[in-house]
């Protein structure tokens, strides 16, 4: 099995900010190109670095992996959209066997390199942790994750319940839509929502 050209990875050290954004799924076509499964459906950020860090897949997914160690840089020579997800070529990806040495590599990129976002828009990774109030200051969670719902996204509330004296934590979920939603206050990170606790 062939691996990537010598010196097309740069060991490097991993942003403090740095945020996993997907994962190469496997390689794509014969060529070297890879196909990549993004975490998110806004791959903005994936799309504009002209560079990624890449970490080895989780132990549990590593089995035979010997691509390279630690945390590398590679540089990105282009990125399309291709079905659900994305395929990207790699300097120093030149054939397929090179690209399926990689399968399950984890992408990651610093949140400063992130392009800005129009008003009103947010990453989700800015979402998450953010506690929601409603609008009469009733605390109604924490987002925990954002669930993809066709053209809107849901987002994921985990807060503590108390029932028959025990307490528990329990799940709720609110359209982030501008139905909804009023505020999101990222400094405060605070987000208010048109919402009751009984919905």
């Amino acid at each position: 099995m062939s691996s990537p050209a010598s010196g097309a990875f740069t060991a490097s050290p991993l942003p403090d900010d740095a945020v996993e954004l997907g994962r190469i799924q496997d390689a794509w076509g014969i060529k070297g190109w890879v196909r990549i499964l993004p975490h998110s459906a806004d791959t903005s950020a994936l799309v504009a670095s002209s560079s990624w860090f890449l970490q080895p897949p989780e132990a549990r997914f590593a089995r035979g992996f010997s691509a390279f160690s630690g945390v590398v840089r590679v540089t990105v020579l282009e990125v399309k959209a291709h079905a659900d997800g994305l395929v990207a070529q790699l300097q120093g990806l030149d054939d397929r066997n090179a690209a399926e040495a990689l399968k399950g590599v984890r992408i990651l990129l610093p949140r400063s390199a992130f392009p800005a976002t129009p008003e009103g828009e947010f990453y989700w990774i800015d979402l998450i942790g953010l506690s929601v109030v409603n609008r009469e200051g009733v605390d109604l969670g924490v987002v925990r994750d954002l669930m993809p719902t066709g053209p809107t996204s849901v987002l994921v509330l985990e807060y503590t319940e108390t029932v028959e004296g025990v307490e528990q934590t329990a799940e709720r979920m609110i359209p982030f839509v501008a139905a909804y939603i009023d505020d999101v206050d990222k400094a405060r990170r605070i987000i208010t929502a048109d919402w009751q606790p009984d919905y």
